[in-house]
């Protein structure tokens, strides 16, 4: 990484994040990839892998200190998934932690992204990622997140 990228990405170095795949999603390649580039860029990764439920995020995000949590979907179902998630983070008390969710997120009729991300930023996502975002334009937006919460 060069010392500019360091720089950039400083925010996520020894940062733990929570990783995952949300509800009965089995597609492990999105995260995967997220998850590289999370620890290239120094953060601590506690990958979830798939079929995760909101519980075990909670509970990681808990037992880790973590100060956001990235999850994934390909099937199109994360909605239905995620719906509470929000909610079971403040109960918990971790209310301040980042939420972000990306990929395959729509399924059935056909949405603009402006209307998927509408719907999960209502669900209490800070941000919502496109099927085919740039990751490094995501690397960048988690750790300036990070760095203006103060975390």
């Amino acid at each position: 990484m060069t010392s500019t990228a360091q720089e950039r990405l400083g925010p996520l170095a020894g940062r733990t994040i929570v990783t995952g795949v949300a509800g009965d999603d089995i597609h492990v390649m999105g995260i995967r990839l997220v998850e590289h580039a999370l620890r290239s860029a120094g953060a601590n990764v506690v990958s979830l892998g798939v079929m995760t439920p909101i519980s075990e995020f909670v509970d990681a995000a808990a037992e880790t200190a973590a100060v956001a949590v990235v999850l994934s979907s390909s099937n199109g179902h994360a909605a239905i998934s995620c719906d509470g998630m929000r909610e079971a983070f403040i109960e918990a008390g971790l209310g301040e932690v980042l939420l972000y969710i990306g990929g395959n997120l729509n399924v059935g009729r056909a949405a603009s992204f402006d209307d998927v991300e509408r719907r999960f930023k209502i669900l209490g996502f800070d941000r919502v990622f496109a099927p085919r975002a740039d990751l490094d334009v995501a690397l960048d937006l988690i750790a300036s997140d990070i760095n203006s919460k103060g975390q």
